[in-house]
């Protein structure tokens, strides 16, 4: 079990907002796998994003997957909302909720595959009890609230520990990383563990995102041949 495609997940919250359906298409066009899609309320992170409309409006504008990433004090009350609007994979921060288990097990019901997220400072060992039961753990590498930030190396020490535990208990759970991925990093992270690299500012703010896409997607190909 385990081992899933490699996907590159364009974090929309980089891109330009005025024009977000021409900015889908270069991503589309540059072989994005999945659209990430970052949710803030600025309660449970510093930062306003976006919300359940928007979430609908991507989906009416790509056929990609979304991959919407709820960083917002009491996710319960909303995943039914964001489902309904379109969203594919629903995240949850483990630190956001005190029934986490419960919360992935509504996000299945909705028809969304459930995903769980650790901050920098929480360690993998909190999300053992549900291992089991995610579709996809996310692996914060900065401080969630806001784009363009510094990579944090101990990101890497994580995901080789999930990826460690997914083979020892043979789980089917993919590994995501989002904050700070670039084309510098993407080699090591793939080498690591990762399968899904979230990736905003690297893409986005380039003159190309096509181009950012298709060059992320080659360096992490060429790592995993590499590997073999």
């Amino acid at each position: 079990m385990g081992s899933h495609p490699i996907e590159i997940a364009p974090s929309i919250l980089a891109a330009n907002f005025a024009y977000l359906s021409n900015e889908l298409r270069a991503v589309e066009q540059g072989g994005a796998a999945v659209i990430h899609v970052d949710v803030m309320d600025g309660h449970f992170v510093p930062n306003i994003s976006i919300g359940v409309p928007v979430v609908a409006s991507l989906r009416k504008a790509t056929n990609l997957p979304l991959d919407v990433h709820l960083m917002i004090e009491r996710p319960e009350q909303y995943v039914e909302a964001f489902a309904k609007a379109g969203a594919d994979r629903i995240l949850v921060h483990q630190e956001a909720t005190v029934h986490l288990d419960r919360l992935l097990a509504s996000i299945r019901e909705c028809g969304a595959e459930a995903g769980a997220v650790i901050n920098p400072a929480t360690p993998v060992a909190m999300l053992a009890e549900v291992l089991e039961r995610v579709d996809t753990v996310l692996v914060m590498s900065v401080n969630p609230g806001f784009g363009g930030q510094k990579f944090i190396p101990n990101a890497l020490e994580k995901i080789r520990q999930l990826k460690q535990m997914r083979a020892r208990y043979n789980y089917s759970f993919r590994i995501e990383v989002d904050g700070g991925v670039a084309a510098e990093n993407v080699g090591e992270l793939v080498l690591a563990g990762a399968e899904t690299l979230v990736a905003g500012t690297s893409i986005f703010h380039t003159p190309d995102p096509a181009a950012a896409v298709r060059q992320m997607k080659q360096l992490a190909f060429d790592a995993v041949a590499q590997k073999v």
